[in-house]
């Protein structure tokens, strides 16, 4: 693929990181946009990567970033938002006003390529805001016609070494004597943040790839009680799960959101109404073969004895 000049929102965050690392190492030089320059230092040692201070929010800002670009890559997400239906304010500007004036900025500026990373069960009727607002931002794209040539990509829960999947659910049992949980049964299917980034990279050439929609997630399902249970297990701090009735769910997952920087909220358990789970054949695209969690989180969590083998092998057994 010969090199380009490629605008590339959400840059700086946990995924963001790794898509820049491999389109640089291909040699396409990189905008990424940050309101923050300090929280882009990481990404200052790529050659090719120009950091930019910039809103992506604000209109007059994004059309200068999109001139002259050959494509554009958005990341741009959150997991909570002040209330609102059928989304909140904070999901409104994030996950469906931004890809509505990223279409009209491409088209201004004559850019057809975009590739837009969503969410497993985006859907303007999910169950929850953050969905139904994932869905939308897929709406204000398509809306968009013959104008792109749009590629989606939507993945399960991403896990690697930052994730604020596994690190939190560690984390938390370091202090808490016990793990109360709702929505333990829950599933989710896990994808690797460097398979989510080869996808996103290697759509980028193909022809084919334009005006579809990809799922991406890891060769395996879990129960959200399993995955905390296997970072328990991991970080040697497992605690019993207890599985909370709706109603006491609702109530917890209500009080955590009240915290500054909160691990849950009633929004994301309204998200696990749906399993996070590919649908039938291949878990991801293009040929690419998925990452195990069990061959990457040991190294970011765990402390490698011969207990965690044996937690897998149980894992597997359902026991």
């Amino acid at each position: 693929m010969t090199a380009q000049n490629i605008l590339l929102l959400g840059g700086t965050g946990f995924l963001g990181s790794q898509v820049a690392q491999q389109l640089a190492a291909r040699g396409h030089r990189l905008t990424v946009p940050t309101r923050h320059r300090e929280r882009a230092r990481h990404l200052l040692v790529l050659p090719t990567v120009e950091v930019a201070e910039a809103s992506v929010h604000d209109q007059a800002s994004l059309a200068r970033l999109v001139a002259g670009q050959d494509a554009v890559i958005n990341l741009v997400g959150i997991l909570h938002s002040r209330h609102g239906l059928p989304y909140g304010p904070d999901f409104a500007q994030a996950h469906v006003a931004l890809p509505r004036n990223l279409a009209a900025a491409c088209r201004a500026a004559g850019v057809r390529r975009l590739v837009q990373v969503s969410a497993l069960n985006a859907d303007v009727n999910g169950p929850s805001q953050y969905l139904r607002s994932k869905g939308q931002g897929e709406a204000e794209l398509r809306a968009a016609g013959a104008a792109l040539d749009l590629t989606i990509i939507r993945p399960s829960v991403v896990f690697g070494p930052e994730d604020s999947f596994l690190n939190l659910f560690a984390r938390l049992q370091r202090f808490a004597p016990v793990m109360p949980l709702g929505r333990a049964g829950a599933r989710f299917q896990p994808v690797y943040v460097g398979d989510v980034a080869q996808a996103i990279v290697a759509s980028l050439a193909r022809r084919d790839a334009v005006g579809q929609a990809y799922c991406c997630c890891g060769p395996r399902v879990y129960t959200l009680a399993e995955l905390v249970r296997y970072a328990g297990e991991l970080s040697g701090h497992r605690r019993p799960v207890i599985e909370l009735p709706e109603a006491l769910a609702r109530l917890q997952a209500g009080l955590l959101e009240l915290l500054p920087n909160p691990p849950m909220s009633v929004d994301n358990l309204d998200s696990m109404d749906v399993d996070s789970v590919c649908p039938g054949g291949e878990p991801l695209p293009f040929g690419l073969r998925p990452t195990a969690l069990e061959a990457v989180a040991p190294a970011y969590l765990g402390n490698g004895t011969q207990r965690l083998a044996n937690y897998g092998r149980r894992v597997k057994a359902h026991r």
